[in-house]
């Protein structure tokens, strides 16, 4: 049997592109079925994320390491981008910060507690460069401090304060920004030794074969954005009747599947690199793809909201995002402080993150912002 044939029989979340046709076609032909639309839109987006992450990282290859590093930055939560703007543009405020916040939550707890769980099974303490994991925690240190900020001037503001956070949501979104501009000068150029870690063991790219070239990479890129773009709006079409029909908040479906499904790719990624005990490679995915969410993605959508939404979106979350993240940055800036790792950390990690997903889950259906 040939070779790339054996690869495509091989067990694969590219099998799980069969739910791409499935889910245009409920849309045109059964659109009362919006929960199985939701379902199919969602397993339909996994694979298209993983394709856009694997072209990503071949385009790093060939770029070499200081581009590379950006365009992994920039296109490492393309899916869940793509996913805000279109809940964005639908003016459905509630489910672009909810996904933001699960995204954030996701990283940092669920993606990195099953990376140095599964790591810390095969090797019982596993070492990373310290100083590194302290200046990505304290990056979410203070996209801990940007989403408080607005949400206590609104509590404490009073209704004065309503007619000037959107201003203040726009001004702490030009800080991030530029922050997170810093940030990859100081990752990329002026400290990029702290974040190499130790390199492949074998040398090797991830997937054993030969880099694909640019024109290769960016056909790949260009088709799977677009799908994801394609899918993303039929996903967020579906939320509202699907959070109805399953008894769920529209904040839950955000905070936890939506953040799940945008983050797939990175998941099996990071587990994968701790399992092979590199954990500088696992903490940078888990953690950079948290700061890349705080202070890159959602102030951009900040800013686009001006643009493409029916009204500009602010950075006021409610009361139970902010503890939620606040928690979880906490949280993961402990495990990050001693520069080794043990799969307990990932259990506790773990039990965090299910803690505050059940907290979703039960929340009213509309919780009330600070």
């Amino acid at each position: 049997m040939p070779a790339p044939m054996k690869s495509w029989l091989r067990p694969s979340l590219s099998w799980l592109l069969v739910a791409v046709p499935v889910a245009v076609a409920l849309e045109h032909f059964a659109p009362a079925s919006q929960t199985a639309i939701f379902a199919f839109s969602c397993l339909a987006i996994v694979p298209l994320a993983g394709w856009m992450g694997r072209a990503t990282e071949h385009l790093a290859e060939r770029a070499g390491e200081g581009i590379g590093g950006l365009l992994n930055a920039t296109f490492g939560n393309a899916a869940e981008l793509i996913i805000a703007i279109m809940a964005m543009r639908r003016g459905l405020d509630a489910v672009v910060k909810a996904s933001l916040t699960g995204s954030i939550v996701g990283n940092i707890l669920l993606v990195l507690g099953a990376a140095v769980l599964a790591g810390g099974v095969k090797n019982p303490t596993q070492k990373f460069n310290a100083t590194a994991a302290r200046s990505q925690a304290t990056m979410l240190i203070l996209a801990a401090i940007a989403l408080i900020a607005p949400a206590a001037f609104h509590h404490l503001g009073g209704r004065q304060a309503l007619l000037v956070e959107g201003r203040l949501s726009f001004d702490i979104a030009l800080v991030l920004l530029a922050t997170y501009v810093c940030g990859l000068i100081f990752t990329l150029v002026t400290h990029k030794a702290l974040f190499t870690g130790g390199g492949g063991r074998d040398g090797q790219h991830p997937e054993g074969g030969r880099t694909w070239s640019v024109k290769k990479a960016l056909g790949i890129l260009a088709v799977s954005t677009l799908f994801v773009a394609w899918m993303s709006e039929i996903l967020v079409g579906s939320v509202e009747a699907t959070a109805r029909a399953l008894g769920m908040t529209e904040v839950f479906i955000g905070v936890v599947v939506v953040a799940i499904v945008g983050n797939a790719a990175e998941h099996s990624t990071a587990v994968l690199a701790a399992w092979r005990d590199r954990m500088d490679l696992a903490l940078g995915i888990a953690v950079g793809s948290s700061v890349q969410i705080a202070i890159f993605v959602a102030p951009a959508l900040v800013l686009l909201s001006y643009l493409i939404a029916p009204h500009p979106m602010d950075l006021v979350f409610t009361v139970p995002e902010v503890l939620a993240v606040t928690l979880a940055v906490t949280v993961a800036s402990q495990v990050a402080s001693d520069g080794k790792s043990n799969w307990l950390e990932g259990v506790q990690l773990l039990a965090v993150y299910l803690i505050l997903a059940m907290v979703f889950y039960f929340l009213p259906a509309a919780p009330l912002p600070v």
